[in-house]
């Protein structure tokens, strides 16, 4: 089929159903529904020949298996009427799989992605036009299925602009480039806290494995295993779960959780990650129950200085942190900053602070946010700043004009041999703790820009702000006469 009008003609089907409302729902009835399609593929074609998949498995039981029902011929289908409750018993059936410790991993995937899914359509007949639709796509051809792998990248992309879902997806450009500066070997492990749809684990999971020419059997299943990740909310756990199985990993260790559920306090070795790269989400709050999990001086009403602290508590002796963190994390003065702010730099060589542009990730946040990366182990002596410049031409990134990963190898080839330019600076730590711990240092090279207008655009500009004046006084002097009438 042709891969690229796939999402545009499952969306325009979708957006005659009158149980489908706005992009995020179109998503999330997409990909259960390719979750069940990929994951079938899978059963039916690799894990049923597995030495003890009749002990093990069915992992989703047969009749509910897409292959049983969705993907036989047109003339033994059910009714679409028969379809929807269907549907409904199926969806009841997946959420309520029994499982326990000794439970097969993907047993216990299928309950979680279902347990906080939802079937939006309301017509049968849409939903089997969505069904064909799905059909025609071979995940069972290799080609085929990591073709389709830039086609999901779109539909996470989509995310950007559909309402608040927008926070669950991280550029690309900025995932690979964070993975790409910490440089997790294959045999280290990686975990991302709150990963959304997965951006950080596909880049660490892409990078080790352009990392050599070509990996053994062991080596490319070490890859696999060494992915640890942990979302919240019951979309982007789905979408993130999806993406993982579309890149081969059979057996996603992304749960479905909050991780500042758990205390902080003396984590043991083995649960700590050597890379840890994430974009908390921040501007959020957690109930006071969650800040009970950490001590006294570090809770925080803000959910990234909680996920800050719980970095610094599970990355392992010299391992490695890249962050997205916005400006208020720098700058703020609250007792639980600082005190975040004080553990990082006397347990923590911060080095490297990227000050990125507003906009990065637009539409859903308009604020400016920074990449931090940090290791364990040694104390911050100074902290180097980068200004993340626009391209040229460029006043705004957008939805349509994203940042992109090439613009960052003027970092790149600074990284390693670091001098002070008109983008870079560095500020020792005395200056740091002078200053309260405050991060937020402007850039002192810039060049200063003197803006010139002529005599007639001086005159131009007084005139649009006398006409916005007077426009703005008519309009008081309008509703003040509305209201004496009333």
């Amino acid at each position: 089929m042709n891969l690229t009008n796939f999402v545009k003609s499952v969306q325009d089907i979708m957006r005659m159903d009158a149980g489908v409302d706005g992009d995020a729902q179109r998503i999330s009835q997409l990909t259960w529904m390719l979750f069940l399609k990929i994951f079938d593929t899978k059963e039916q074609e690799e894990w049923a020949f597995e030495d003890d998949y009749e002990t093990k498995g069915p992992f989703v039981p047969e009749n509910y298996q897409w292959s049983n029902w969705a993907g036989i011929r047109k003339a033994d289908r059910m009714n679409s009427d028969d379809l929807m409750e269907f549907i409904d018993r199926m969806f009841k059936a997946l959420k309520d799989i029994p499982v326990d410790e000794h439970s097969d991993r993907r047993k216990v995937l299928v309950r979680d992605v279902f347990e906080d899914s939802n079937n939006y359509m309301k017509s049968g007949v849409l939903l089997w036009q969505i069904i064909d639709k799905i059909n025609e796509i071979d995940f069972g051809n290799f080609e085929e299925r990591h073709a389709f792998n830039d086609i999901y990248e779109t539909i996470l992309k989509d995310l950007q602009s559909a309402g608040n879902a927008g926070e669950y997806y991280t550029p690309r450009a900025v995932t690979d480039f964070i993975i790409d500066r910490l440089n997790p070997k294959i045999s280290e492990k990686v975990a991302d806290f709150a990963c959304g749809t997965g951006g950080f684990l596909v880049s660490a999971l892409n990078h080790m494995k352009s990392s050599k020419e070509t990996l053994t059997t062991e080596e490319s299943e070490t890859v696999k295993r060494s992915l640890h990740g942990v979302e919240k909310k019951p979309m982007p756990h789905l979408l993130c779960c999806t993406n993982l199985i579309l890149h081969d990993i059979d057996f996603p260790d992304v749960i479905h959780g909050n991780s500042l559920a758990e205390s902080v306090r003396d984590y043991p070795e083995s649960k700590k990650f050597d890379v840890i790269a994430m974009n908390p989400p921040f501007g959020g709050t957690e109930e006071e129950g969650v800040k009970m999990n950490f001590p006294a001086a570090f809770r925080s009403s803000e959910t990234a200085d909680l996920f800050m602290t719980l970095i610094l508590n599970r990355v392992k002796k010299a391992g490695r942190v890249g962050v997205v963190l916005p400006d208020g994390f720098l700058f703020g003065t609250d007792n639980a900053k600082v005190a975040i702010k004080k553990k990082l730099l006397e347990e923590f060589n911060l080095h490297t602070i990227i000050r990125l542009p507003q906009k990065v990730f637009a539409p859903y946040a308009d604020v400016a946010t920074n990449l931090l990366f940090f290791n364990e182990g040694e104390k911050t002596k100074e902290i180097w700043f980068y200004e993340h410049p626009m391209p040229i031409g460029y006043k705004n990134y957008s939805k349509t004009k994203p940042i992109r990963f090439e613009e960052f190898k003027q970092e790149q080839e600074w990284w390693n041999n670091r001098q002070e330019n008109e983008f870079a600076w560095k500020i020792k730590i005395d200056t740091i703790i002078e200053n309260g711990y405050n991060l937020d240092f402007k850039n002192p090279n810039k060049p200063s820009v003197e803006i010139e207008y002529s005599v007639d655009e001086i005159l131009e500009n007084i005139n649009k702000s006398q006409r916005s004046i007077l426009e703005l006084t008519n309009k008081i002097k309008e509703l003040i006469n509305e209201s004496e009438i009333l």
